[in-house]
């Protein structure tokens, strides 16, 4: 394969990749969900047609509709009549953090631990891989995209970690480590990084980049994983801190500086 992926055009082919499972609507809802959270499908961009939806997702065209009605209801699209209708996306961004906190919420404690645990394991080997396989330039490439993402908001700092994984897992050289990087980009990716809406914890996840680059320069398989699995470990954390506050409380995670108001020693 080769040693590097458009990002961007991979987790969209993963958006549409078929499900797992029994196709279920609230499958196919979530992954719509996320895709469209995390920015992977624009605002105004045209969905494919039920029966396009469903035979790519590899459910029934009613599972398909049902998930759309949905995602109408949410305002997250909006359907057009007439020979220039469809299904278009409908979002902002304005109301993503709620979406999200909802999700967190529907999640027992033990299914974002184990998320955690499986990321950790998919995302480090790839780590470690890509130390010991990747050249040089491919080392330059992932610094020059590093300096082209501004972290200076928590979608795009979303987007730009998710983009630096998918280029780490790219690296390893691994075609099956990447397409698992891919689904779990798009089935997790927008609640994985919910944390990155706090600027410290921006800046933090940058310095981690910066490391794990300096890492696979040093071709330090090590470091690499090491560096990984604990970003995402502290991510996990975060997502259990805040799972509380939501439920102890019934507050936003976010208050007007764009912070979390649950503990001052919570891992950044």
């Amino acid at each position: 394969m080769p040693k590097s992926i458009r990002a961007g055009s991979g987790t969209r082919a993963a958006i549409f990749a078929p499900l797992d499972g029994a196709g279920r609507a609230e499958l196919v809802l979530q992954r719509l969900t996320d895709a469209i959270v995390l920015g992977v499908l624009h605002d105004g961009e045209r969905l494919p047609s039920e029966a396009a939806l469903a035979r790519q997702l590899g459910v029934a065209t009613v599972t398909a509709r049902d998930a759309l009605e949905i995602l109408r209801r949410n305002n997250l699209v909006q359907t057009k009549r007439g020979r220039d209708g469809g299904s278009f996306v409908t979002f902002t961004g304005g109301s993503a953090n709620s979406l999200q906190e909802d999700r967190l919420l529907a999640c027992s404690r033990v299914q974002v631990r184990d998320l955690g645990v499986h990321y950790s394991a998919i995302a480090g080997l790839a780590a470690e891989l890509a130390a010991d396989r990747a050249s040089a330039a491919d080392v330059d490439n992932l610094e020059r995209i590093l300096d082209r993402t501004d972290a200076g908001t928590a979608d795009v700092a979303r987007r730009g970690q998710g983009t630096f994984r998918l280029e780490v897992a790219a690296l390893s050289q691994s075609a099956r480590l990447v397409r698992e990087e891919l689904r779990l980009q798009a089935e997790f990716g927008s609640l994985l990084w919910l944390g990155l809406r706090e600027p410290l914890r921006r800046q933090r996840c940058r310095a981690v980049q910066r490391e794990t680059v300096a890492a696979l320069v040093a071709e330090d398989g090590a470091r690499a994983r090491q560096l990984t699995v604990s970003q995402i470990i502290e991510s996990i954390e975060w997502l259990i801190e805040a799972k509380s506050v939501l439920e102890r409380t019934g507050r936003s995670t976010t208050t007007g500086s764009g912070t979390t108001p649950v503990s001052s020693e919570a891992p950044v």
